[in-house]
């Protein structure tokens, strides 16, 4: 019986932490990334960086050679990019501080997601507007299964997924139900569908 107060202590005090909860969670990060410069001034699409988001269950961090694919020419002696070409040099990875985080407890698959029309300002907000990133939605159980029970409301195009600002067309439920249709999609809402 202590033992499971225990755990139930420590649960709670692990994961109802600003980390997993607060609205508005923005760590400060080791080099002071601008998604606002490069997706809505320069264009990048988020899969130039986050390049597993279409096959993986986990979307990737960039790696210090994305970074330095542009910055070997770009602002090379900046000094908020040391980090950046130190990485680079001793091979290394930068520690850069997870912002979306999900319980352990918690499976998702961003590549289920995304391949079935659900775009990245869903769940990360208007990242094209941040200079540093932070948490956008509360990624809690009840707000997924908002989207799990109800996903005509939230589906879009698959190739408008990275497009930021997107607004559906008119008649965009009827074409969403259609295609839930069509393609079987099923969100499930079962527990064991997210939790193991």
């Amino acid at each position: 019986m202590l033992g499971s107060g225990i755990v139930v202590v420590f649960l709670v005090w692990y994961y109802f932490s600003p980390e997993y909860t607060d609205v508005g969670y923005a760590p400060e990060q080791p080099v002071p990334y601008s998604h606002r410069v490069h997706v809505d001034q320069l264009g990048l699409d988020c899969r130039y960086c986050h390049n597993f988001v279409e096959v993986a269950d986990v979307s990737n961090v960039p790696a210090t050679e994305t970074c330095m694919n542009c910055h070997e020419i770009v602002l090379p002696q900046s000094t908020d990019l040391a980090p950046v070409r130190a990485s680079w040099a001793d091979n290394s990875s930068i520690p850069w501080v997870k912002v979306h985080q999900l319980p352990d407890y918690a499976q998702f698959s961003h590549a289920a997601h995304v391949n079935n029309g659900v775009g990245c300002e869903t769940c990360h907000g208007r990242i094209d507007q941040m200079d540093v990133v932070r948490l956008e939605e509360p990624l809690s159980m009840g707000w997924c299964l908002e989207c799990h029970r109800e996903p005509e409301k939230y589906l879009r195009p698959n190739e408008e997924i990275t497009t930021m600002g997107y607004v559906h067309s008119a008649g965009f439920l009827e074409d969403n139900l259609n295609r839930i249709k069509q393609e079987g999609i099923r969100p499930p809402t079962n527990c064991s569908a997210c939790h193991y």
